[in-house]
């Protein structure tokens, strides 16, 4: 599968549903340009995820709704529901880990803790 290119525009409906995983990136980020193709590599392996790339010159404004300081930052979505952001690439071996651990989550939990999140005011991008 090829990556999506995402958007202020398509933004909110790619979240929605299922495993998404967000690149941010720039093109003259040197950490960028090395995980672009581990970030391809995957997307190519897990038909069943949506992977997404944020331009962050083209889209600041996406950038800064989701408080990038560093790039690349990766950021999964399961369910439309944010349960992972972390700046830096990661190599293959951590980005694969990563896809199984949020294909494994136990989604009751996890909406429950982001349930009491909002609640409390504390809510994620």
């Amino acid at each position: 599968m090829a990556t999506l290119t995402l958007t202020t525009e398509n933004h909110d409906t790619t979240v929605e549903d299922g495993i998404v995983l967000i690149d941010f990136w720039a093109g003259w980020c040197v950490p960028c340009q090395r995980f672009a193709p581990i970030f391809e590599q995957s997307s190519e392996t897990h038909e069943d995820v949506t992977f997404a790339k944020v331009d962050t010159e083209d889209q600041q404004e996406l950038a800064m709704r989701y408080g990038v300081t560093s790039i690349p930052t990766l950021v999964a979505y399961r369910e439309g529901i944010p349960v992972f952001s972390q700046a830096g690439a990661l190599p293959q071996s951590a980005l694969e880990d990563l896809i199984g651990q949020v294909k494994n989550l136990d989604m009751d939990e996890v909406r429950k803790a982001y349930a009491e999140a909002q609640q409390q005011g504390d809510q994620p991008s």
